[in-house]
């Protein structure tokens, strides 16, 4: 591992183990909740991105960016959430090991939904039969989970294996767009990634708002090319959360051999608490029922594995502005169906939601997909889920 300053010369001297701990720098919160319940007892992951900040576009600041360059793994989502990372990891981060969550086998993996009112969700519908009944499979001891599986289940299924998931793309046209897409992601889109790399010049500005900004000006140009890859907020589905604590751990172990048990014991602990806390949000959202309006297409993991089903978003799955069009389209829908419930985040600027739903008598409710406010740590995770539950109870619930 990095060689440590002076200051740890007191630490090199207690317990020479501490020495070989990796440094291990993560994307975003709920991702780095995992890393800590890994790491537990050994070491402490180091977050790049602050839980209130957008993942779809930010500016670093000196201090993130230092925790890339002295990291000895890199543990991120994928370029789907964060493509302006991609470049720092490559200049950066360049000699430090790098787990791509989105690539690990046997997760659940789910294609963007079209259209502000998911035109296309029929053919998501048939990407996330493909895609993972090996997760949902991977918990079927969970009793809670069985019955959602019954439900949605399907939606989630087969051998959703990497390599399956490459030979769906290959079986249909579009799908050999997406995979272009995520190579453009990974290596050619280090150009879109203009953005990020003038970001991370000026990231001493630290302006969420502003790299925001930028990325969804960015996207106005990408859009087709952004539906076309896989949704990369799979986070949301505590299977794929169960997968990675495991896939996590085989890659501390394979870089520290010597706490390899103590990785292996974390993950299990962590899969275990992980299972009780889906049976409890499974029971909570069984009585759940209506339409609801998201403010970006980010929830359809949680979805999927819990048997809700929002009826439109205002913004795609990359929170790029929306337009005038798209914004008018939700509007309709909300008074055809008498929609009465619709989610804010607490990245976003609540204004243009408010202006558009001015008058309608719509319940405006503050849903969260990163943990914006929750204690950074192995906690958080399970906070996440838990709030994410009682923001679909108080908007939902309510007559």
């Amino acid at each position: 591992m990095r060689a440590k300053t002076l200051t740890a010369l007191p630490l090199l001297m207690a317990g020479p183990a501490l020495a070989d701990v990796p440094r291990v720098a993560v994307d975003i919160a709920p991702v780095h909740a995992l890393v800590a319940q890994v790491m537990d007892g050994v070491g402490t992951p180091d977050l790049v991105l602050p839980p209130g900040a957008s993942p779809h576009g930010y500016a670093m600041r000196p201090s993130e960016a230092q925790a890339l360059q002295d990291a000895d793994l890199v543990i991120w989502v994928g370029p789907e959430l964060t493509p302006w990372l991609a470049g720092p990891l490559d200049t950066i981060a360049g000699g430090a090991a790098r787990l791509d969550l989105l690539e690990v086998e046997g997760i659940v993996r789910l294609g963007f939904r079209e259209g502000a009112t998911f035109e296309a969700h029929s053919h998501d519908d048939e990407h996330a039969h493909e895609a993972g009944h090996e997760g949902h499979g991977h918990e079927d001891d969970n009793g809670a989970e069985g019955d959602h599986d019954h439900d949605h289940g399907d939606h989630a299924h087969e051998d959703h294996a990497h390599e399956d998931h490459a030979h769906e793309e290959h079986a249909h046209e579009e799908h050999a767009h997406e995979e272009h897409a995520h190579e453009d992601h990974g290596h050619g889109d280090h150009a879109h990634e203009e953005h990020a790399h003038d970001d991370h010049a000026h990231d001493d500005h630290g302006h969420d708002d502003h790299a925001h900004d930028d990325h969804a000006h960015d996207d106005h140009g990408h859009d087709d090319h952004a539906h076309d890859g896989t949704d990369p907020h799979a986070w949301l589905d505590p299977v794929n959360a169960g997968l990675w604590l495991d896939a996590i751990a085989a890659e501390l172990s394979r870089l520290d051999p010597e706490n390899a048990a103590a990785y292996a014991a974390n993950a299990i602990e962590g899969r275990a608490a992980l299972e009780v806390v889906q049976a409890g949000i499974a029971a909570r959202m069984e009585p759940l029922s209506g339409g609801f309006i998201v403010f970006h297409d980010a929830y359809h993991y949680f979805e999927a594995r819990f048997g809700i089903e929002a009826a439109g978003a205002i913004s795609m799955s990359d929170a790029s502005d929306p337009g005038p069009a798209r914004v008018a389209e939700i509007r309709d829908l909300v008074a055809a169906q008498g929609i009465s419930c619709v989610f804010v985040e607490p990245q976003f600027n609540r204004g243009m939601v408010d202006a558009v739903f001015e008058g309608t008598g719509v319940r405006i409710s503050v849903i969260d997909p990163l943990g914006v406010g929750l204690e950074i740590g192995a906690g958080l995770y399970p906070a996440l889920l838990d709030a994410m539950a009682a923001s679909f109870e108080d908007c939902l619930g309510q007559g």
